[in-house]
């Protein structure tokens, strides 16, 4: 089976050796995603902003590989502070309607670049 990489200025460009998504078939390995402004490449300032930063990059990978957030059906989320989980919570709804992914939240002691949340998922497009 054949392997697609998928890139988007939309989301921040890769800071190591990996692709922002991969597609084989109908299913997109979605990188990590950390809350950098594709931009600057600036991180976002404060957990709130960061968690939002996260989920709009996720969004834009998504969108460049043909689906949506809607299309994600295992998220992972890693957080250096647990005490965040429900603000994930939160701020998840704004991007994700019910039916929900299936997910894992994840306590991590450090993540790249002094973030403080993490997420990474697959998608099934279809």
């Amino acid at each position: 089976m054949t392997r697609q990489i998928i890139s988007t200025a939309d989301a921040p460009a890769a800071i190591g050796t990996y692709s922002q998504a991969v597609k084989v078939g109908d299913t997109v390995y979605l990188s990590g995603q950390i809350g950098l402004n594709p931009a600057s490449m600036q991180l976002a300032d404060g957990i709130v902003a960061q968690i939002h930063q996260v989920f709009q990059n996720l969004r834009a990978v998504a969108t460049a590989s043909g689906g949506s957030l809607a299309d994600i059906v295992k998220l992972n989320v890693f957080l250096t502070d647990l005490s965040h989980f429900a603000k994930v919570n939160e701020i998840m709804a704004e991007y994700f309607v019910a039916p929900y992914p299936a997910r894992a939240a994840v306590g991590v002691a450090a993540l790249p670049r002094g973030a403080e949340v993490e997420a990474d998922g697959v998608m099934v497009l279809g």
